[in-house]
This record gives structure tokens, C-alpha cells and sequence, in this order.
């Protein structure tokens, strides 16, 4: 059985309800906040655990553009201050590119999305299944 790498972690719904809380009442989700599911540990493809070992051990990384700044200009994501998400690579086996899965990770909360669609949905990906 396999273990999640940042044992740490936050529950999805934790980082889902410390998301939506703002000043003590529960915000209005934006059209694009519709876009992000959640996904289950089990369910991620095996590179995207090699990716989480990856974040949990510093590296090192496969591409010079995992670990930067993710600006969440396409807003999917709740909105945060400039320099809260980064991204990192998920190989997709046969790509003579990065591909278009990522996992992006959020620094206050410690949560983890996986998208499969470079950007379009993200899933915030459950450790405690």
C-alpha cells in the first residue's frame, strides 16, 4: 500500500471549507471555482506519485519549470496572493513534452490539485482515500 508523501496534509474537505471561509462567512463560488473536483490518492495515475515524492523530498525535478510560480491566470483555482501556487510536471508516458498533467501545489493550506487538461479543471486531490 502506498502512503501519501506529505502525510501532513490537510483533509480535502478542510481545504475545501478553509478556502471558501472568508471573515467568517462562506463566500459565493465563482463560475471558474466550479471547475475544481476532487479526486482520491488511489485514483491518480502512478506518475503523479512520483511527482509528490518528488515536492516532498525538494527534488530534484525533471524540468527546469517545476517548482515556479503558478499565476492561476485562468482563475480555476480560489483566488490567492501572487506567489501561493507552484507547479510541477507529471510525465506523461510517450510525450516528447511536459504534456498537459500537473500537480499545483498551495503553500498556506498544503493542498495539492492535479489537472490532466493543462489548466482547464483541477482536481484537489483527497489523501484520505
Amino acid at each position: 500500500m502506498r502512503f501519501p508523501p506529505r502525510a501532513t496534509r490537510i483533509g480535502a474537505a478542510a481545504a475545501l471549507l478553509s478556502a471558501l471561509l472568508v471573515g467568517g462567512t462562506v463566500a459565493t463560488a465563482s463560475p471558474a471555482s466550479a471547475a475544481v473536483g476532487s479526486i482520491c490518492y488511489s485514483a491518480l495515475p502512478s506518475q503523479a506519485y512520483d511527482t509528490l515524492d518528488l515536492i516532498a523530498s525538494d527534488g530534484p525535478f525533471p524540468y527546469s519549470q517545476d517548482g515556479v510560480v503558478f499565476r492561476n491566470q485562468e482563475g480555476v483555482l480560489p483566488s490567492q496572493s501572487s506567489g501561493y501556487y507552484h507547479e510541477y510536471t507529471v510525465i506523461t508516458p510517450g510525450s516528447s513534452t511536459r504534456g498537459a498533467r500537473r500537480i499545483v501545489t498551495g503553500e498556506e493550506s498544503q493542498e495539492d490539485y492535479y489537472t490532466s487538461d493543462h489548466y482547464v479543471t483541477f482536481n484537489l486531490i483527497n489523501f484520505g482515500c
